[in-house]
């Protein structure tokens, strides 16, 4: 099954900090989005595996817009 990390809101990809295949955990930190000139950190809903990175940094982003996939177990 996959889950989907999508954008509260518009703005820029300012930092990725998870890598393909990486294991994550609920609440870990797998991008920061600037918007508004602040930095917002975007956390995983969910244990399971970086599957897709879909943005990257300097990527300008819309509400809503799918940024990882992250495929549970």
């Amino acid at each position: 099954m996959t889950e989907e990390v999508l954008a509260p809101l518009s703005g820029t990809i300012w930092k990725v900090t998870v890598a393909i295949d990486e294991a994550i955990e609920e609440d870990d930190e797998v991008l920061i989005l600037e918007a508004l000139k602040m930095e917002t950190p975007i956390y995983a809903p969910c244990d399971g595996k970086v599957k897709e990175i879909h943005v990257k940094e300097g990527d300008t982003v819309e509400e809503d817009q799918l940024l990882i996939s992250i495929e549970t177990e």
